[in-house]
């Protein structure tokens, strides 16, 4: 790989704290480009954030200077190096007769003798070859597994692990010999199983020949090889999670974004929930049902904290959910969100396209079995 690396200064933390009882949509009129901002639906919001403040710092920003989206998906948190690896939006080529990339950033946390961050060490690294387009990715043995979209030619795409300071190595390719269409976002269950997302965002991007599959989604088992079809019958799934107990899977499905960016708002932009049951001994997803409709936009990455809220990002930035499907509040970004990740003693990492941000909540427990 390939890596520039930049240190950064921490940029101190604010807070502000808004209330409003109604569900109408939210705007960031009141708020500047620098601010973080929260709306309440429900009383149960202040057991996330506390009874009146909670702390937010931006971490890293290209808004003032290339303005590249490196802060997109993956946002994987490795606690025992204290780093994070984060993949971009596709980056333009920097000439004609090259295709789009995207960038993994890997991010060193350093910390002053009380625990909070300091500084950060950024460095951009270059994919391998083998791992074409790098888009989800989740904390996994002792580095992070990857979801690789692939690119045109065949046999490239779906699940790859890097080992930290390794190259990656396949963990599966292929659905019995079909290519995977672009494989976006996985969740990593406490027996070892993967669960997975294919949407064809790929193909519409063109950075993928045509589908040979539906947009399923999967469960893999690296013990025994059972690769099996799980969840059929969506537009274009994409965020994936498990909640606290593994009982219910969440994905959310992106179908109202169309090809070409626009929006189609009589499609999905929805997250479905799914029972975890088994039958003859094997696991199946059952009783799909609408969890929640996003309240602007679509729903991205989503995530369960340690209680089992449901945070999706979305338009507005982090949309969050009671396990019964009660609208909580909504975390404010400007720009919006699109991948979350729960760090330590209350951390949260946010994706912000341009910009990278970090919450200190004031109830940590939440994240403890996250």
């Amino acid at each position: 790989m390939r890596k520039a690396a930049k240190s950064v200064s921490f940029i101190l933390p604010h807070w502000t704290w808004s209330a409003n009882s109604e569900p109408v949509p939210r705007s960031f009129k009141d708020i500047g480009l620098d601010e973080i901002s929260i709306t309440q639906y429900s009383p149960g919001f202040a057991s996330i954030t506390g009874p009146g403040q909670f702390w937010y710092s931006m971490i890293l920003s290209t808004r003032e200077s290339s303005r590249n989206p490196f802060f997109h998906d993956v946002c994987a948190y490795l606690p025992e190096h204290d780093e994070l690896y984060i993949s971009s939006n596709t980056l333009p080529p920097t000439s004609t007769s090259q295709l789009p990339i995207i960038l993994i950033s890997r991010i060193q946390i350093a910390r002053n003798a009380a625990g909070a961050v300091r500084a950060v060490d950024w460095q951009k690294l270059r994919p391998p070859p083998n791992m074409p387009m790098p888009a989800g990715g989740a904390p996994y043995l002792r580095g992070v597994l990857y979801c690789s979209q692939g690119n045109t030619a065949p046999d490239t795409g779906g699940l790859y692990y890097m080992p930290r300071g390794k190259p990656p190595e396949p963990v599966v390719t292929n659905f019995f010999g079909r290519d995977f269409n672009s494989v976006n976002s996985v969740a990593v269950a406490s027996d070892g199983s993967l669960w997975f997302t294919d949407p064809c965002h790929g193909f519409e991007r063109e950075l993928r020949g045509p589908p040979q599959l539906p947009c399923h989604v999967y469960r893999f088992d690296p013990g025994s090889r059972d690769l099996r079809v799980v969840a059929d019958g969506l537009g274009r799934p994409h965020g994936i999670a498990l909640s606290p107990d593994e009982s219910t899977v969440y994905v959310t499905d992106t179908d109202a974004v169309r090809a070409n960016a626009s929006r189609d708002l009589t499609r999905a932009a929805t997250i479905y929930a799914f029972d975890v049951v088994k039958r003859s001994g094997a696991p199946f997803l059952a009783n799909k049902r609408v969890f929640a409709y996003a309240l602007t936009s679509i729903p991205m990455g989503v995530a369960c904290d340690g209680a089992g809220n449901v945070w999706a990002g979305c338009a507005d930035g982090v949309e969050i959910w009671s396990a019964g499907g009660e609208i909580l509040g909504v975390i404010e970004v400007p720009g919006g969100v699109t991948s979350i990740a729960f760090g330590t003693d209350g951390e949260v990492f946010l994706c912000a396209e341009q910009r990278l941000w970090m919450l200190r909540l004031k109830s940590r427990d939440l994240m403890s079995d996250s």
